[in-house]
């Protein structure tokens, strides 16, 4: 394992429900929802995706019985998320708004870009039976 993966998947988990309740709210709760179309959609759409995704991966906070996307596809799932989410603003062109509009969007990405490069990859209850 790579000295740079010190998150544990538990907490990207909490990261996940965290964020995905964030993203859902962030047109409200940043003052944006009034502008309408992409700036307000991406955020919405993204933030019910990672939910789902979350719901649905292999690891310590994926819903038991039904968790089948291991981690390692969950984190290409962030990766491509965020970069997208991150870059919605200059791309969509709503960056010509305030900075309420479009630097959650930039500061998201750029947060949970980060955040994948450094969680683990194998939840502690796999590495747990690969040592046993």
């Amino acid at each position: 394992m790579s000295a740079i993966r010190f998150v544990p998947t538990r907490i990207h988990g909490i990261f996940d429900y965290v964020g995905s309740v964030a993203l859902l709210s962030a047109p409200f709760v940043f003052g944006f929802v009034g502008v309408g179309g992409p700036a307000v959609i991406i955020p919405m759409v993204l933030g019910a995706g990672l939910l789902l995704y979350s719901l649905l991966t292999n690891y310590e906070l994926g819903v038991p019985g039904i968790k089948f996307i291991p981690m390692a596809y969950h984190l290409i799932f962030d990766f491509v998320a965020a970069a997208f989410l991150a870059v919605s603003p200059f791309v969509f062109g709503f960056y010509h708004n305030a900075p309420n509009v479009w630097l959650p969007h930039l500061l998201s990405g750029i947060a949970v870009i980060i955040l994948v490069l450094v969680s683990q990859v194998q939840p502690a209850m796999r590495k747990a039976r690969v040592a046993v």
